[in-house]
């Protein structure tokens, strides 16, 4: 008899599934990653084809983030376990 996580995670990727949890994961994990103060300026919104999508308080932020997001996508990815989301768009 297999664990209810193993059979959750076997549901998950029969399903096609698996892809979609991964991605909620990276939004739900948004303020931990990236801290209180950004958290604060910048908003996940959405993960379309591995690309997650942030929307910003203003063009000041939205700059120091570009310069960040090579290492805020590490530390998703990382959270995650896997490297599901591929890019960040900063809007």
């Amino acid at each position: 008899m297999q664990s209810l996580k193993s059979a959750l995670g076997v549901f998950l990727r029969k399903t096609g599934l698996e892809k979609a949890v991964a991605q909620s994961t990276a939004i739900k994990s948004w303020s931990e990653i990236v801290g209180e103060t950004i958290a604060k300026n910048a908003d996940p919104t959405e993960v379309k084809h591995g690309i997650l999508t942030v929307r910003v308080s203003t063009p000041v932020w939205r700059q120091e983030l570009q310069l960040q997001k090579k290492e805020i996508l590490r530390k998703l990815n990382e959270k995650i376990g896997k490297n599901v989301i591929k890019g960040i768009r900063f809007i």
